[in-house]
C-alpha cells in the first residue's frame, strides 16, 4: 500500500519539531535527585485546589446524557459578555461575538486553519512567544514570521502582508503588558492591511503594576483601543490560570462576530463541543470574583519572594509585570542557567523555548506551593 504524502509535509505527516519539553527531561532527573526533591518551576500548571463553587457547579450539571451546542449555552454566553464588560471594561458584546473553546491552547493551534490560512499565507507572531502561535501555522500550512514591530516584516506586498496576526498581553513567557496606545497602533496598522489581529490575553487578571493590582490589563476589544468596533479583532481567555481549572480545559474567544460565526461553522463539523457540564462550571467561575482575588492573592504572595530570592541570586528579572513568570537572565546562555539551578533541584523553562530572542533568558513559573517556594527561595 503507498501511502499519500501531503505536499511540504514531513514523513511525520506535519511538518512540525521536536516536542521541546522532551529536551528538559535529563535537567529534571538532576533536579528530582536534590536531597529535598524536585522545585519545579518550568511549566506553569495550577497547583491549588479548584474553588469549591466551581467543583459544585460541575456536579450540579453532571446529568448531561444529550449533545452538547458547540456555541455553548446562552448562560455561558451571557456570563462571558458581562464578564468582559464587568472586568475588562468592555460593554456591548453580543452573544454571537462569543465562543467557547476547548481550553485556548487548542484554539490557537487551530485558528489558522480554522480562518482558511494555508500554504503561502503569513502569520505574524512575537519575537518571544508562545510556542503554539508557529505550531498553528504549521498545522495550516501556512508561515510564522515573527514581527518584532510592525515596520520589521518588511515592504508589505500581498504575499507577505499576515493574514493573522498574534498578540500577547500579559506576555507568555516574559509577562510584558502591551498599553492601551502600542495596542491602537496595531489595530491602526491592521486595519490598513485588511489584517486579522489576535489577541491571547489569558494572564489579564494577573496584573502586578503599582497601581494596577485587582485590575485587569487591557483587551484589543476595549473601546479605548478599538473605538468599540471589533471588527478584525478576536481576544481569546482561559479560565486555567485565574480559576485553577487547566484540567476542565476551560475558555474563550470574543470579538468579530463575522469571524466568530466561521470559526463555529468548523467547529460544528469537527465536533469541537466543550461538555455541558463545564459549561455550566465556567458560567459560574465567570460569574464569581472572589475565587479570582483568593488565586491573585496567593500568586502575589510566591512571586514577592521568589522574586527577591531570584534577584539575591544574581539574575536580572526583565519585564514581568504580569502573568505567572519571571523572565530572568544572568546574561549567559539558557541552558547554562538551566544546569546550574537544576543542580540546586530547582527546574526551570529555558527562553529558547520562545524563540531565538529568549536564548539568555529562563522563565521561572509562580506555579508551585508555598511550600516549594519556600524551599527555592532558600536554594538560591
Amino acid at each position: 500500500m503507498t501511502v499519500p504524502v501531503v505536499p511540504g509535509a514531513s514523513v511525520r505527516g506535519l511538518d512540525l519539531p521536536d516536542f521541546p519539553w522532551d529536551s528538559l527531561a535529563p535537567y529534571k532527573a538532576r533536579a528530582v535527585a536534590h536531597p529535598d526533591g524536585i522545585v519545579d518551576l518550568s511549566v506553569g500548571t495550577p497547583v491549588d485546589p479548584t474553588p469549591e463553587v466551581v467543583r459544585r457547579a460541575l456536579a450540579d450539571a453532571a446529568d448531561a446524557p444529550g449533545y452538547p451546542l458547540t456555541v455553548g449555552t446562552a448562560d455561558l454566553r451571557a456570563a462571558i459578555c458581562e464578564w468582559f464588560e464587568r472586568r475588562r471594561g468592555v460593554p456591548g458584546l453580543t452573544p454571537d461575538a462569543v465562543l467557547p473553546t476547548i481550553g485556548s491552547k487548542e484554539l490557537v493551534a487551530w485558528l489558522p486553519t480554522l480562518l482558511g490560512l494555508r500554504a503561502g499565507d503569513v502569520v505574524g507572531i512575537p519575537a518571544v512567544a508562545y510556542p503554539t502561535y508557529d505550531i498553528g501555522a504549521r498545522i495550516a500550512g501556512a508561515t510564522a514570521v515573527v514581527a518584532q514591530s510592525l515596520t520589521s516584516l518588511g515592504p508589505l506586498t500581498a504575499a507577505t502582508t499576515p493574514k493573522l496576526l498574534w498578540l500577547n498581553s500579559p506576555g507568555n513567557p516574559n509577562g510584558q503588558v502591551l498599553g492601551v496606545d502600542h495596542l491602537r497602533k496595531v489595530v491602526s496598522w491592521a486595519r490598513q492591511h485588511g489584517v486579522v489581529v489576535a489577541s491571547d490575553e489569558c494572564y489579564a487578571e494577573l496584573d502586578w503594576r503599582e497601581g494596577h493590582v485587582g485590575t485587569s490589563t487591557p483587551s484589543i476589544l476595549h473601546p479605548d483601543v478599538c473605538g468599540g468596533d471589533h471588527t478584525g479583532l478576536l481576544a481569546v481567555y482561559s479560565l486555567s490560570k485565574q480559576s485553577n481549572l487547566a484540567g476542565y480545559r476551560a475558555a474563550f474567544v470574543a470579538g468579530d462576530p463575522a469571524i466568530i460565526g466561521t470559526i463555529l461553522e468548523v467547529r460544528k463539523h469537527a465536533g469541537m463541543i466543550m461538555p455541558t457540564p463545564v459549561q455550566h462550571a465556567m458560567a459560574v467561575a465567570l460569574r464569581d470574583d472572589a475565587h479570582v482575588q483568593t488565586q491573585r492573592t496567593a500568586y502575589a504572595r510566591r512571586r514577592e519572594l521568589l522574586l527577591d530570592a531570584v534577584t539575591r541570586a544574581g539574575l536580572r528579572v526583565d519585564h514581568s509585570e504580569a502573568g505567572l513568570y519571571l523572565w530572568a537572565t544572568r546574561g549567559e546562555d539558557c541552558w547554562t542557567t538551566v544546569s546550574e539551578l537544576a543542580d540546586r533541584g530547582i527546574l526551570v523553562a529555558p527562553g529558547a523555548f520562545y524563540g531565538a530572542a529568549g536564548a539568555q533568558h529562563v522563565r521561572i513559573a509562580l506555579t508551585a506551593t508555598d511550600e516549594r517556594i519556600a524551599a527555592a527561595c532558600s536554594r538560591l
